[in-house]
């Protein structure tokens, strides 16, 4: 497919009021949405993060007379598409910070772009270490999760209640890379044994073999180092064969509301997940969720759509109060602001380019325990953002000592 079919959405220019002194590189500022729409996280960011990243620019409001101008794209989960689009963007749309993303792979490659062109990348849904670690950006913030605060809070989680011994079915790129390399620490730190791997292709339609491997292999536990489609597929086949019926337990390392939605609760019923964030945490996040899902045909935000309204409000208001679009300056900013809204309370952005915030451990309710479609998630409790992610001593960008 080419590059203009891949940008499947304009730009919906936003005219604002006002007046202040700023440097500005164009004639506003302009944000791209680069998502997955049509593959297996279409359900997760997709067109639904074009719509959060929408409410965000109608909430912001004012912004020092300058018009806010949207673009949305489809990355098709191609590295290299994803890069061609952001470079695009940056050279002949004036685009001046990418938000979304998803794929890790995408993610790592879009940053590279950011950090060439002095745009900024707010990645969402991209999970790697990576991106705050070997490739880590002074134009790179990486918001909701990453692999790192996911494993501890499952992997830890499920060895203290017995589950010591796992396998894992791997998606095969970054990502699911990241994700089974710090699950494995986490579990063996918690006094836990790696029984072995599989890996699988992304958009796999049968994991009939990868799960037999799990079954035969007499783990305790399958650990799952896939999302979206992928995860409900595994999920749905591993019903299928009876898998969890026989005594084995599956751990969704990155599972999410929509995930939940697909299976249904008769599935998933008593699966232990972190999440980032859920649509029924307060009065503030429900309202939100009710008028996201408005919007977006009765459908609760996922972590990821949350995240990415979160981040455009936050970006402009970096942006405004740098009074500048220059990526590195407002990413500058970004580190010296705290993040309390619908997503974040006292979130910070470290000098990794962290989001550093809470996460929550949650179990999935049982079919009984729901009072209606989307309300899935027991909080079983909070896991201080000390406590989710890596130690910024620990970690291993090669700007932090510049």
């Amino acid at each position: 497919m080419g590059l203009k079919k891949a940008l499947l959405a304009g730009v919906a220019g936003l005219a604002m009021t006002a007046s202040a002194q700023a440097q500005y590189s164009n004639d506003g500022i302009t944000i791209g949405v680069l998502t997955d729409m049509s593959g297996v996280y279409a359900d997760v960011g997709g067109q639904g993060s074009v719509v959060a990243a929408q409410m965000a620019l109608e909430d912001f409001g004012d912004f020092n007379g300058k018009p806010v101008n949207l673009v949305s794209a489809d990355h098709q989960n191609k590295a290299d598409i994803g890069a061609n689009i952001a470079r695009q963007w940056a050279d002949t749309d004036g685009v001046d910070a990418i938000f979304d993303i998803l794929n890790s792979a995408v993610g790592l490659a879009v940053q590279q772009v950011a950090t060439e062109k002095n745009i900024v990348s707010m990645n969402s849904g991209a999970a790697t270490t990576a991106l705050t670690n070997e490739q880590c950006s002074p134009n790179g913030v990486h918001y909701v999760y990453d692999t790192y605060a996911l494993a501890t809070g499952t992997g830890g989680a499920m060895v203290k209640e017995g589950g010591d011994s796992w396998f894992f079915i791997v998606a095969d790129y970054a990502f699911g890379h990241a994700l089974e390399a710090d699950t494995s620490n986490a579990v063996k730190n918690a006094g836990g044994e790696i029984l072995g791997s599989v890996r699988a292709p992304l958009s796999n339609q049968d994991f009939s073999s990868f799960l037999l491997q799990a079954q035969a292999s007499g783990a305790k536990v399958i650990g799952l180092a896939n999302a979206g489609g992928d995860t409900v597929n595994s999920i749905k086949q591993a019903q299928e064969f009876g898998i969890v019926a026989a005594g084995q337990s599956l751990a969704g390392l990155l599972i999410f509301l929509t995930d939940i939605h697909a299976l249904g609760l008769e599935t998933t019923a008593g699966l232990t997940i972190t999440t980032g964030w859920y649509w029924d945490l307060n009065d503030e996040t429900r309202a939100f969720s009710e008028r996201f899902a408005e919007r977006h045909n009765g459908v609760k935000p996922t972590m990821v759509q949350a995240g990415v309204y979160s981040s455009v409000m936050n970006y402009l208001k970096a942006a405004q109060d740098a009074g500048t679009d220059d990526g590195k300056k407002v990413v500058d900013q970004l580190q010296t602001m705290e993040i309390n809204d619908v997503f974040a309370q006292g979130g910070k952005i470290r000098e990794d380019g962290l989001h550093f915030h809470d996460m929550y451990l949650a179990q999935i309710k049982s079919p009984e325990e729901s009072k209606g479609p989307w309300d899935y998630y027991n909080i079983v409790s909070t896991i201080p953002a000390a406590e989710a992610y890596q130690a910024l001593e620990d970690v291993r960008c090669p700007t932090l000592n510049n």
